[in-house]
């Protein structure tokens, strides 16, 4: 059996038989290092106000003792959680916002109301208000329930195989710009096979002090609107993208025809992308900003 959100074959499929948890996760300097993140299978980064970003991080198959900061919901992201089904942490939002998010298929865990009381809390180790931890374990056995995620994208059987490592150039990594104050990097290392990440030019720790890293790297540039002053991604569309995975990079078409639907992605000749298996970063890049390839030496 496959990991849905990752494509990785596992021994006990009773392992996997649980709701996936999505969560709103902080990317504020004073929320890193964030908690959990070295055990998603998914995490989406998105533009905020102010230049900054903020992560749809998604926990399926390795489920941390807890997961935070989380902040709260924003316009686009019930476009990109609704495909998993599932829970959905978050610190609350706008209501307009909050209301779109309750309107899904997703159940919603939402700081301070009653059924949230024993699995969410303040930690005293961050300040307020980048300082809201999830409880993961125990928010999961809330909602039994729920169903697992169903499979999202197509991988590949082994790394080797996939699209951007068999038919990709090969490239050291590359640099993005969301705005003014995000700009993360990912640079492809040999050693562990992975793609590692930076922001701003410094190292992106996890929080026991390793850096964060992915299989595969998906870029997808995106529309933002404004609603009401908060910037919004457009998800639902399609436009151009990347994908990188083995040491190498592939031009790519992405699609989403509605809120439920999975991202597709396809690469120049129409044919279905196949990530390596593994966990997966999508950095939905806004029109305006920026995608620089970094070629190998």
């Amino acid at each position: 059996m496959l990991a849905p959100l990752t494509g990785v074959a596992v021994d006990d499929p009773a392992s996997l038989a649980h709701p996936s948890l999505a969560a709103k996760i902080d990317n504020h300097w004073d929320a890193r290092p964030q908690v959990g993140l070295q055990y998603t299978d998914l995490v989406f980064e998105e533009l905020v106000e102010g230049g900054l970003t903020r992560y749809v991080a998604v926990w399926h198959s390795n489920i941390p003792a807890e997961i935070g900061p989380i902040r709260s919901i924003r316009p686009m992201d019930p476009d990109i959680i609704s495909p998993f089904g599932g829970i959905v942490a978050y610190s609350g939002g706008q209501q307009r916002f909050v209301q779109l998010m309750r309107s899904t298929n997703v159940y919603n865990a939402i700081h301070g109301q009653s059924d949230t009381a024993d699995v969410m809390y303040r930690t005293k180790d961050k300040d307020a208000p980048h300082n809201v931890i999830v409880k993961a374990p125990e928010l999961i056995a809330m909602h039994t329930d729920i169903a697992p995620p169903p499979q999202q994208y197509a991988y590949a059987d082994e790394p080797g195989g996939a699209t951007a490592a068999r038919e990709g150039a090969v490239v050291a990594g590359v640099d993005l710009v969301f705005g003014g104050s995000s700009h993360p990097s990912w640079r492809w290392d040999a050693a562990s096979a992975r793609w590692l990440r930076t922001q701003m030019g410094e190292v992106d720790l996890d929080s026991a002090g390793a850096q964060l890293s992915a299989v595969n790297v998906v870029i997808v540039r995106v529309p933002v609107s404004n609603d009401g002053g908060v910037p919004k991604t457009e998800l639902v569309g399609g436009g151009e993208a990347w994908v990188l995975s083995g040491g190498g990079m592939v031009h790519a078409s992405w699609s989403k025809p509605d809120r439920t639907t999975p991202i597709r992605l396809v690469d120049d000749t129409g044919a279905v992308i196949r990530l390596a298996p593994g966990n997966s970063w999508f950095e939905l890049v806004p029109n305006s900003g920026s995608v620089t390839q970094v070629p190998a030496a």
